[in-house]
C-alpha cells in the first residue's frame, strides 16, 4: 500500500534533511579547527592547569618578607609617587601588585610621620603602618596583589610558546610549556611579586632581538626598545641588556651592506629603539623624577665605592632618567660587591662560590629536567658546531646570564638563577621533540621506546609537582633526600615566611597567643593572624618572656641569617652566629610547618 505523505510529515522530513547536512557540516569544521589548533589548544591547557594550582597556593599560603614591603610600595608608588619606599628594588612590579587594590578599600597611612635615616628603614616603618591600618582584610590585600603576577607567569608561558615555536615547530613549544608548568622553582615563585618578572623580560628582550635582526624594520626595533627598557625596569640587575643591545645594534651596522641594507636607515631604527627604551623606563616610574631625599643621597656616598663620582652620575643622568632608578642601579652595584652571609652544603662564606648556582640547580630542579637540561645543552653546543647556528639564540643568553651569576656574592636563592630557566626549557622540548620525530631503523620499536621516554620524563615531573604541593619554595630533589633542607642551602631556598599562616593557626588552635621566633617575616606577619612575635634575636642581654614554643625558620636553624649586632652590645664571633641555634638542630620539633619553619615545644 502506498503511504500518503502528508505536509506535517513532509516538513519534519525537509528539516531534518537540512539539519543532518549543517550539523555535519559544524562537526567537519570543529573537527579540522582543533587539528589545526592543537597545539595552542594543548598549550592553553597546560597553562590554565598551572594557574588554578598557582590560585589554590595563593589561598593556603601566606606572602613572602619581601611582599611585606613591595606592596605597602606599591601602593604608595601609585597615589603619592613616594618613589623613596623599597627603592633597591625597580617600582614596575611593586605598581602591578598594586593595582587590584585600587579597587579595594585600602587605607594607605600618611609618609610624612613615618621616620627613617635611610630608605630602608622608611621602607619597614612604612610597611608596618601599612599592614596595621589593613589588618581587618590583610588576606584579601594578599591574594589580589599577587594576581597580577600570576598572570605574568601564564604570559611567560605564552612567550616561551611563542619563541619554541618559531625556532623550533608546535610539539617542541607544547613540551617546553609542559616543562615549565611542572618545575617546582616556577611553581613557587609564579605567585610571588618578585623575580618571574624578571624571567619574562629577558626572554622578551632575547626573542625581540631575534625578530629584529631577522627583519631589521621600524616596528621590530620599537619592539626591541620596549624590550630593552622593561628589563632593567623589572630589575636593576637586568641592566645587563643595554650593553646586548649596543653590540647588537653595532654589529648589525657593520653587516649592513653585507646584508644589503641600509646604514643610516638602521641608525635612525636603532635610535627610535633607545628613546622607546626611555620611554619604558621612566613609564615605570610614572614620568616622574623625584629627587633623591639628603639620606639617600648620603647613603650611595657611604656605599659605592670612593672612586665613583656618584652624585655627579645623578646629575647629569636625572634630565633623561629618574634619580631613584639612577640610585637603584648604582646600589645594586654596591650591594652585589658586598659581602653576604652565605651557605651552600655545610659551608658558609661571605663572598660566595662560582659554582654556587649550578650546584643549587642540581639540587633544586626536579632530575627529570636537570637530566634533560644537561642532555639538551649537550646536543646544543653539538649542533651549533655543526653550523646550525640558530641554537645560539637559546646558548648565547644562557651563557650570559651565567657568567654574570657566578660573578656575584648573592648566593642566596635559586630564584636569581631563573631568567636561564625558560631557554632550558625550549632546549629541552626541542630536544623531546627531536627524540620523537628521528626517524630509525625499525621505526615500530624505537618509535615507542621514544615515547615513552617522553612519557616517563613528563610524567615523573608531574608527580614531583604533585608531591611538592603546595611547599615548592623548600622543594628539593631525590639528591637531597634524607637529609633536612636547611643542611644543605639557605635563605629562599628553604623559607620565605610564606608559612606564618600555618604556624599560627597551630599556636592558636592550642591557646598560644605568643611565641619566641626567629623566621623570615614573622616579626610582620605573625601579629596580623593575632600572635605576637618575640624577637629571639634581641642583642644580647634582653630580657624575652618566657612562652611555651620556639619557632626557627630553616635558615635560621643552620646559622646563616644570624646577624651580628652593633659594637656597643658585644660583636658575636663569626662561630658564635653560626652555632647561636645549633642546640635545636638535633632536637625533635613539635611540628614542621611547609618544611621552612620548625616548631619546638620547651615548656
Amino acid at each position: 500500500m502506498r503511504r500518503i505523505v502528508y505536509p506535517a510529515d513532509l516538513q519534519a522530513v525537509t528539516t531534518s534533511s537540512v539539519r543532518e547536512p549543517a550539523a555535519d557540516a559544524f562537526s567537519h569544521w570543529f573537527r579540522v579547527a582543533v587539528r589545526a589548533h592543537a597545539a595552542e589548544l594543548a598549550t592553553a591547557a597546560l597553562l590554565l592547569v598551572m594557574a588554578a594550582n598557582l590560585l589554590s597556593v595563593i589561598a593556603q599560603k601566606s606572602i613572602t618578607i619581601d611582599e611585606t614591603s613591595a606592596i605597602p610600595s606599591g601602593c604608595y608608588y601609585l597615589t603619592v609617587g613616594a618613589f623613596d619606599l623599597n627603592s633597591e628594588h625597580p617600582p614596575l612590579p611593586k605598581i602591578l601588585a598594586a593595582l587590584p587594590l585600587l579597587f579595594l578599600d585600602v587605607e594607605r597611612p600618611p609618609l610624612d610621620q613615618v621616620p627613617g635615616d635611610n630608605y630602608s628603614q622608611r621602607t619597614v616603618m612604612a610597611a608596618e603602618r601599612f599592614w596595621t591600618a589593613n589588618r581587618a582584610h590583610f588576606q584579601q590585600i594578599f591574594f589580589w596583589a599577587r594576581v597580577p603576577v600570576v598572570l605574568t607567569t601564564i604570559m611567560l608561558g605564552v612567550l616561551i610558546f611563542i619563541y619554541a615555536q618559531r625556532l623550533f615547530d608546535s610539539r617542541a613549544a607544547v613540551l617546553a610549556v609542559a616543562l615549565y608548568s611542572l618545575e617546582p622553582n616556577v611553581l613557587a615563585h609564579g605567585r610571588i611579586i618578585k623575580d618571574l618578572y624578571v624571567a619574562l623580560a629577558y626572554l622578551f628582550f632575547f626573542l625581540a632581538v631575534h625578530v629584529y635582526c631577522s627583519t631589521p624594520r621600524l616596528r621590530n626595533a620599537l619592539l626591541l626598545g620596549v624590550a630593552t627598557g622593561l628589563a632593567p625596569a623589572l630589575k636593576f640587575s637586568m641592566v645587563i641588556v643595554v650593553p646586548i643591545f649596543l653590540i647588537t645594534g653595532s654589529v648589525l651596522l657593520v653587516l649592513a651592506k653585507r646584508r644589503g641594507q641600509g646604514r643610516p636607515r638602521l641608525f635612525l631604527q636603532l635610535a627610535a629603539a633607545a628613546a622607546t627604551a626611555l620611554i619604558v623606563i621612566n613609564a615605570s616610574y610614572l614620568f616622574q623624577h623625584q629627587a633623591l631625599v639628603p639620606a639617600d643621597t648620603g647613603e650611595l656616598i657611604r656605599t659605592v665605592p670612593p672612586a665613583t663620582p656618584v652624585l655627579a652620575i645623578v646629575h647629569w643622568l636625572s634630565p633623561v632618567l629618574p634619580p631613584y632608578f639612577i640610585f637603584g642601579n648604582l646600589t645594586t652595584l654596591a650591594h652585589e660587591a658586598g659581602d653576604h652571609h652565605v651557605f651552600l652544603f655545610g659551608m658558609y662564606s661571605t663572598k660566595g662560590w662560582w659554582y654556587y648556582f649550578p650546584a643549587a640547580f642540581a639540587v633544586k630542579t626536579t632530575l627529570p629536567f636537570l637530566l634533560l637540561t644537561l642532555l639538551a645543552i649537550g646536543w646544543a653546543v653539538r649542533e651549533t658546531i655543526q653550523g646550525k647556528w640558530i641554537f645560539l639564540m637559546l646558548l648565547v643568553p644562557v651563557a650570559i646570564y651565567m657568567l654574570v651569576a657566578m660573578t656575584t656574592s648573592v648566593n642566596i636563592g635559586i630564584r636569581h638563577f631563573l631568567p636561564t630557566f625558560p631557554f632550558l626549557f625550549i632546549m629541552g622540548g626541542a630536544l623531546l621533540d627531536r627524540l620523537l620525530g628521528r626517524q630509525y631503523r625499525r621505526p615500530a620499536l624505537t618509535a615507542s621506546a621514544a615515547l615513552a621516554v617522553v612519557a616517563i620524563l613528563i610524567g615523573w615531573m608531574t608527580v614531583a609537582a604533585i608531591r611538592a604541593y603546595p611547599d615548592y619554595i623548600p622543594y628539593m630533589n631525590e639528591l637531597a633526600w634524607g637529609r633536612p633542607h636547611w643542611q644543605l642551602l639557605s635563605d629562599s631556598n628553604v623559607e620565605w615566611g610564606d608559612d606564618t599562616e600555618a604556624l599560627a593557626q597551630y599556636l592558636a588552635a592550642r591557646g598560644e597567643r605568643n611565641v619566641r621566633a626567629a623566621f623570615l617575616g614573622g616579626s610582620v606577619l605573625l601579629p596580623l593572624y593575632g600572635v605576637e612575635y618575640v624577637d629571639l634575636l634581641a642583642p644580647p642581654g634582653t630580657s624575652l618572656p618566657e612562652t611555651r614554643y620556639v619557632a626557627l625558620g630553616a635558615s635560621f636553624l643552620n646559622g646563616t641569617s644570624v646577624p651580628g649586632w652593633s659594637e656597643g652590645s658585644g660583636r658575636e664571633t663569626k662561630d658564635q652566629q653560626r652555632n647561636y641555634f645549633a642546640a635545636y638542630r638535633n632536637r625533635q620539633p613539635e611540628a614542621v610547618f611547609g618544611q621552612t619553619i620548625y616548631l619546638y615545644r620547651v615548656k
